[in-house]
């Protein structure tokens, strides 16, 4: 019987994380200029060295195996490492930068992806930020479109989230807790009280973020989902809501966290109900993030602290 040889070169590493990124071995061979065959035969030869199968393949593409997912992770450091060795002994130029995040409509999210893109030196990058519906950013995640994801979990559906991230491979990691606030435009008068309760907001419409055929209360953005509104409007994206706040004089519940600069014309409020938000990144349990998903995060707390939030973790 012949010895499984362990050795994995430098170039496989890459060739793989391309592949996986682009779920296609056809599509990473022309990202990196080689033929197809020859693509296939170094994936091939990957997972003879490694002795375990990493990629599934079909008709439509290659997905990851359990193994395979966990192989990326540490493929992903092994080749930011490097690029970081090189560039600080060989003086090489900043390595190009890769990084995917799915999140819930947060302007802190926004704000934190925007600190990170300066932050980072590279002259290069293909980034990715998605602001879109809950079961969307899990089957991001789960599906490696994105590394890392952003949401939230409450009492009424932490039970059916965390079902859901067990059984896509996923965990949830808690980021910080805020109170409950309400969003409302700066010319609406709510907008100058200290304190909004419930009986406030009888009579205006409520706004919320369509989940698409995913609409469980469960998959909501927002807390109390399942309180009756006379009055509600679904939209899809938070230019939308917040223009609606403006020239209907609606209102939506959130974190209590709005960046100025981004949402000028949009005031917090506290909501005096006996709830709290806790909001946390997503990730493959198996899958170590890389230096920029940690950089991401590292912001996300650096933007939250400057509210009235409980850091967690």
């Amino acid at each position: 019987m012949s010895k499984r040889s362990t050795g994995v070169t430098l170039q496989q590493l890459q060739s793989f994380i391309e592949v996986a990124a682009e779920g296609s071995i056809s599509a990473a061979a022309d990202l990196l200029h080689v033929s197809q065959p020859t693509m296939s035969a170094a994936m091939k030869d990957l997972e003879a060295r490694l002795g375990r199968a990493l990629l599934i393949r079909s008709s439509r593409g290659v997905t990851l195996t359990a193994d395979g997912i966990e192989f990326l992770g540490y493929a992903r450091q092994v080749i930011e490492q490097l690029a970081l060795l090189e560039q600080r002994y060989l003086d090489g130029p900043p390595s190009r930068r890769l990084l995917g995040v799915s999140t819930q409509h947060y302007s802190f999210a926004v704000d934190a992806f925007v600190r990170m893109v300066r932050f980072s030196a590279a002259s290069e990058y293909e980034l990715s930020l998605r602001e879109t519906r809950t079961w969307d950013i899990i089957e991001d995640v789960r599906t490696l479109r994105s590394e890392l994801g952003i949401l939230y979990r409450s009492d009424f559906n932490r039970h059916v989230i965390d079902k859901l991230l067990r059984d896509s491979g996923l965990a949830f990691y808690p980021l910080f807790f805020a109170a409950p606030h309400v969003f409302v435009a700066r010319n609406n008068p709510l907008s100058s009280k200290t304190q909004v309760t419930l009986d406030d907001l009888a009579g205006l419409p409520r706004l919320t973020f369509d989940q698409g055929t995913n609409n469980s209360f469960y998959f909501s953005e927002e807390i109390l989902s399942t309180l009756s509104s006379a009055q509600e409007i679904r939209v899809s994206d938070r230019a939308t809501i917040f223009n609606l706040m403006i020239g209907l004089g609606g209102y939506t519940i959130s974190t209590g966290i709005i960046s100025d600069d981004l949402d000028p014309e949009i005031v917090a409020v506290p909501l005096a109900v006996d709830e709290r938000i806790e909001i946390g990144w997503i990730a493959h349990t198996a899958m170590p993030l890389g230096e920029l998903a940690q950089r991401y995060l590292d912001e996300v707390r650096a933007v939250v602290q400057e509210f009235d939030v409980v850091l967690l973790g």
